[in-house]
Protein backbone atom coordinates (compact mmCIF):
# COMPACT_ATOMS: atom_id res chain seq x y z
CA UNK A 1 0.00 0.00 0.00
CA UNK A 2 1.36 3.53 -1.18
CA UNK A 3 1.72 5.82 2.07
CA UNK A 4 -0.66 9.24 1.46
CA UNK A 5 0.92 12.58 2.08
CA UNK A 6 -0.60 14.82 4.40
CA UNK A 7 -1.34 18.31 2.73
CA UNK A 8 0.77 21.25 3.67
CA UNK A 9 -1.18 23.34 6.22
CA UNK A 10 -2.11 26.90 4.15
CA UNK A 11 -0.88 29.80 6.34
CA UNK A 12 -4.22 31.80 5.83
CA UNK A 13 -5.48 29.01 8.58
CA UNK A 14 -3.55 30.09 11.43
CA UNK A 15 -4.88 29.95 14.70
CA UNK A 16 -6.02 33.38 16.25
CA UNK A 17 -5.30 35.41 13.31
CA UNK A 18 -8.20 37.63 12.73
CA UNK A 19 -8.12 39.31 9.50
CA UNK A 20 -10.36 39.86 7.30
CA UNK A 21 -10.55 38.97 3.59
CA UNK A 22 -11.33 42.15 2.49
CA UNK A 23 -8.18 44.36 0.99
CA UNK A 24 -7.28 47.88 1.82
CA UNK A 25 -8.78 50.76 -0.49
CA UNK A 26 -6.01 52.20 -3.07
CA UNK A 27 -5.40 55.61 -1.54
CA UNK A 28 -5.55 57.05 -4.81
CA UNK A 29 -8.27 55.39 -6.18
CA UNK A 30 -10.59 55.95 -2.94
CA UNK A 31 -9.69 60.21 -3.51
CA UNK A 32 -10.25 59.65 -7.27
CA UNK A 33 -6.88 60.92 -8.18
CA UNK A 34 -5.41 59.32 -11.76
CA UNK A 35 -1.62 60.30 -11.53
CA UNK A 36 0.92 60.38 -8.67
CA UNK A 37 2.56 63.74 -8.63
CA UNK A 38 6.46 63.74 -6.87
CA UNK A 39 5.58 66.72 -5.46
CA UNK A 40 3.30 65.48 -2.83
CA UNK A 41 5.94 64.46 -0.44
CA UNK A 42 3.52 64.03 2.24
CA UNK A 43 2.01 61.72 0.31
CA UNK A 44 4.85 59.84 -0.71
CA UNK A 45 5.96 59.31 2.90
CA UNK A 46 3.04 56.91 3.69
CA UNK A 47 4.65 54.35 0.70
CA UNK A 48 8.22 54.59 2.05
CA UNK A 49 9.11 52.20 5.58
CA UNK A 50 11.45 53.99 8.46
CA UNK A 51 14.78 52.75 6.43
CA UNK A 52 13.55 54.67 3.02
CA UNK A 53 12.38 50.96 1.33
CA UNK A 54 9.57 51.20 -0.45
CA UNK A 55 6.70 49.59 1.03
CA UNK A 56 4.75 46.73 -1.21
CA UNK A 57 1.19 46.65 -2.14
CA UNK A 58 0.32 43.91 0.75
CA UNK A 59 1.25 46.58 2.83
CA UNK A 60 0.24 49.93 1.47
CA UNK A 61 -2.91 48.75 -0.26
CA UNK A 62 -2.12 50.45 -3.52
CA UNK A 63 -3.50 49.16 -6.84
CA UNK A 64 -1.07 47.36 -9.48
CA UNK A 65 -1.22 50.83 -11.52
CA UNK A 66 -0.80 53.16 -8.75
CA UNK A 67 2.07 51.19 -6.83
CA UNK A 68 4.16 51.38 -10.47
CA UNK A 69 3.31 55.37 -10.03
CA UNK A 70 4.43 55.63 -6.51
CA UNK A 71 7.22 53.70 -7.29
CA UNK A 72 8.16 55.88 -10.03
CA UNK A 73 7.28 58.85 -8.37
CA UNK A 74 9.67 57.63 -4.95
CA UNK A 75 12.63 57.63 -7.59
CA UNK A 76 11.99 60.71 -9.27
CA UNK A 77 11.49 62.72 -5.85
CA UNK A 78 14.51 61.12 -4.31
CA UNK A 79 16.45 61.69 -7.69
CA UNK A 80 15.75 65.71 -6.96
CA UNK A 81 16.67 65.27 -3.27
CA UNK A 82 13.20 65.18 -2.56
CA UNK A 83 13.45 61.95 -0.26
CA UNK A 84 15.87 60.52 1.02
CA UNK A 85 17.59 57.49 -0.32
CA UNK A 86 18.10 55.89 2.96
CA UNK A 87 17.08 57.18 6.28
CA UNK A 88 19.41 58.53 8.75
CA UNK A 89 21.21 56.58 11.43
CA UNK A 90 21.51 56.94 14.90
CA UNK A 91 24.62 55.86 15.38
CA UNK A 92 24.38 53.36 17.94
CA UNK A 93 26.68 51.04 16.09
CA UNK A 94 24.51 47.85 16.42
CA UNK A 95 23.56 46.05 13.36
CA UNK A 96 25.00 46.44 9.51
CA UNK A 97 28.36 45.79 8.57
CA UNK A 98 29.88 47.46 11.22
CA UNK A 99 32.39 45.51 13.01
CA UNK A 100 33.28 43.53 9.06
CA UNK A 101 36.50 46.05 8.66
CA UNK A 102 37.72 46.08 12.03
CA UNK A 103 40.98 44.51 11.11
CA UNK A 104 41.59 46.67 7.96
CA UNK A 105 43.08 49.19 10.94
CA UNK A 106 46.06 47.19 11.38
Amino acid sequence: MAKQRRRPVRRRDRKGAQTSSRRKPCPYCRDKIDQVDYKNISMLRRFISERGKIRSRRITGACRRHQSQVARAVKRARELALLPYVAETSGGGTGGRGDRDRDRDR
